[in-house]
C-alpha cells in the first residue's frame, strides 16, 4: 500500500511538473495574443482571458509601415541562410568523416571554437569584411554574417551523424564507381533527412530571430529583418508606444516557426535521438 501511494505521487508530481514548465513556456505567447486582440486602453487592463477581439492591430501592422518587406525579407534571409549552410555543412562534414587527413581533429576542434565568440566581439571585423564587399545594407550582408555563425554547429552535428553511417554503404557505392559527389547526393543525402531537418529549423530559427547583425548591416526600412522592424516600432513616452501593433507583430513572426517545429517535429525528433544508440 505505502508502495502504490509512492508510485502515485510521484506520477503527480512528475505531471505537476510538466504543467507548470507549459504555462511557463506558453504563457508568454499566449498573453502576446491576448494583447494583439486588444485596443485603446484595454491593452493596459491586466486580463488573462479573451475580452475583446478587434482586429485593428494586425490590420495597422499589414497595411501601413514596411513590415510586410521586412517579413520577406526575414523569409529570404533565412531560407537562403539555410541553404547555403546545409551545402557547405555537407560537403564539410563527408570531408571531417569520411577522408582521412593530418589535422582532421584540430580543423572541426577550431570549426567549434568559431562558434564561442560573442557576436559583439567579431562585430567591427565583420562589418569591415561586408563594407569590404560592398554588400552592406543588402540582404546579402545578413546572409553572409548568418552563415559564419550558423556553420559551425551545423559542420559539427552533420559530421557526428555522418560518422555513424555504415562504411559498407560507401565502400559499396565506390564498387559500382560512383564518386565522392554521387555517394554525398546519391547515398547520404537520403540517409541524413533526419539530422538534416533538425539543424536546417535550429539555424533557420536563429537567422530568423537574429537582431544585433540585422541593426548593425541594415539602414533602410526596405532591406531591414522583423526583429529590427518591431524594435522600431515604438513612439516617444510609454504611453506612445504601440503595445497593440508590437504584440501582433511578434504574433505574426512566432506563428511560422510555431507551424514548421508542428509540421517537421517527427524528424525533428528523430534527428535529436539518431545516433545516440548503436546497435
Amino acid at each position: 500500500m505505502t508502495l502504490d501511494l509512492w508510485h502515485i505521487t510521484k506520477r503527480v508530481a512528475f505531471y505537476a511538473l510538466v504543467i507548470f514548465i507549459v504555462v511557463v513556456s506558453i504563457f508568454p505567447f499566449y498573453y502576446a495574443i491576448l494583447t494583439s486582440f486588444k485596443s485603446g486602453t484595454d491593452l493596459f487592463r491586466v486580463s488573462y482571458w479573451p475580452t475583446s477581439l478587434s482586429l485593428d492591430n494586425y490590420i495597422s501592422v499589414l497595411t501601413t509601415g514596411s513590415f510586410p518587406r521586412n517579413f520577406l525579407n526575414s523569409v529570404f534571409v533565412a531560407s537562403v541562410t539555410v541553404l547555403a549552410a546545409l551545402f557547405l555543412a555537407v560537403t564539410a562534414s563527408f570531408a571531417l568523416s569520411r577522408v582521412r587527413f593530418r589535422g582532421r581533429g584540430l580543423l572541426l576542434m577550431t570549426i567549434l571554437a568559431v562558434s564561442m565568440f560573442p557576436q559583439i566581439a567579431v562585430l567591427a571585423g565583420l562589418f569591415e569584411v561586408i563594407r569590404f564587399l560592398g554588400i552592406y545594407n543588402t540582404p546579402w550582408a545578413l546572409i553572409f554574417s548568418y552563415t559564419i555563425f550558423t556553420l559551425p554547429f551545423t559542420v559539427w552535428v552533420l559530421t557526428t551523424f555522418m560518422r555513424d553511417l555504415p562504411i559498407e554503404i560507401e565502400e559499396a557505392a565506390i564498387v559500382d564507381g560512383a564518386t565522392p559527389w554521387i555517394i554525398i547526393w546519391r547515398v547520404f543525402l537520403p540517409l541524413l533527412w533526419p539530422a538534416l531537418v533538425t539543424t536546417g529549423l535550429l539555424a533557420f530559427i536563429a537567422a530568423w530571430n537574429e537582431f544585433l547583425f540585422a541593426l548593425t548591416f541594415t539602414s533602410s526600412n526596405l532591406t531591414r529583418t522583423v526583429p529590427v522592424a518591431i524594435a522600431l516600432l515604438s513612439g516617444g513616452s510609454q504611453f506612445e508606444i504601440p503595445w497593440g501593433n508590437i504584440m501582433a507583430a511578434s504574433v505574426i513572426v512566432t506563428v511560422p516557426l510555431v507551424v514548421l517545429v508542428l509540421i517537421f517535429q517527427r524528424k525533428i525528433i528523430s534527428g535529436l535521438t539518431a545516433g545516440g544508440v548503436k546497435g
